[in-house]
């Protein structure tokens, strides 16, 4: 019988650390050619200013790993003001590679958001500078938490400037998240300043830039994962311009991240100014960062590897920790 696993046991058993490890592996499969994952199906609402989305994956190459999964995800940007509801909800199916046997079923709200965080701790392993330890954050969201999480994972972090234009939720989110990871969070009204640090990750809801590329010092790193349609982006021109860019995925960023396409309609870019996916990086096929002073940013549209390489984990993290309850279906 599948295992039913609610949000309260994926929170339970799943930590960043292991979210990190599991999606590191599911990237570095997908660059060896060993992952089986057809570009996920997008239905739009505009009347509801929502999508639904569904990402199916198979990922193979791993001793004992595994993984054959599919999920069912929704984003309602409308959700928290108007219903009191996450702006991301899904649900994921989790068969047996072998017999196509369906072994989980598991709420993918809080798998997602981590699984999008550890993407973002897997870029800033290996493209962020070894000495990074300033973070500027923009977004005070669930993603947000997460992404903070994966970026302390993975170095040494000892500053973060937040900035977010609902000043009630920067100084919920400065309170909750300095106390959970001892580090100091200072909430800025100055996204310049937000700028002004080894690391940048955006996680908006913005469909138009949310800082100036001149703004940029050499050196940084940047993590964009809050915009995923072709007419919305959270970087302007110049920034991706002065980058050497790394995406989740090529083909799947060509087709969704307006932060690439946009430049690319305006003549200002190529395709080829697209250095490589992360996995290639994570495989060794390509080289991530290559000195101290270069810019690198890593964009994410969210993939299915991601979660079918999390998915798999959590399950086997569930069953040695007899979390959960079986059902018959």
């Amino acid at each position: 019988m599948p295992l039913l696993l609610t949000r309260k046991d994926v929170e339970q058993v799943l930590t960043m650390k292991d979210a990190i490890a599991a999606v590191e592996e599911g990237f570095r499969q997908l660059a060896l050619g060993n992952v089986t994952m057809p570009q996920r199906t997008v239905i739009r609402i505009p009347e509801h200013h929502g999508i639904h989305l569904g990402m199916p994956a198979y990922m193979g190459g791993t001793e004992g790993g595994e993984s054959l999964a599919l999920k069912v995800v929704t984003v309602y940007h409308d959700n928290p003001s108007k219903f009191g509801l996450p702006t991301t909800i899904g649900t994921l199916l989790l068969n047996d590679p072998h017999t196509g046997a369906l072994v989980a079923i598991m709420d993918a709200g809080f798998l997602t958001a981590m699984r999008t965080g550890a993407a973002s701790g897997v870029a800033t392993k290996y493209l962020a500078r070894e000495d990074a330890r300033s973070l500027g954050l923009f977004g005070a969201g669930v993603q947000a938490r997460t992404q903070l999480m994966a970026v302390c994972e993975v170095r040494s972090i000892d500053r973060v400037i937040l900035y977010d234009l609902n000043e009630e939720a920067r100084e919920k989110f400065a309170a909750e998240m300095s106390e959970r990871l001892s580090i100091p969070i200072e909430p800025t009204e100055d996204p310049q300043t937000c700028v002004e640090n080894d690391i940048i990750v955006a996680a908006t809801s913005s469909s138009t830039p949310i800082f100036e590329g001149s703004w940029v010092e050499e050196g940084t790193h940047i993590n964009g994962i809050g915009s995923h349609t072709p007419q919305t982006r959270e970087l302007d021109t110049e920034t991706i311009q002065n980058a050497k860019v790394v995406t989740d995925y090529i083909s799947a960023c060509l087709a969704e991240a307006g932060d690439l396409i946009i430049p690319i309609q305006e003549g200002a870019i190529s395709e080829d100014h697209i250095h490589a996916s992360l996995g290639e990086i994570v495989a060794g096929l390509k080289p991530g960062r290559e000195s101290v002073g270069e810019i690198t940013l890593f964009k994410s549209v969210g993939l299915a590897v991601q979660d079918a390489a999390t998915a798999v984990r959590v399950y086997e993290l569930a069953q040695a920790a007899g979390v959960g309850e079986e059902v018959e279906i």
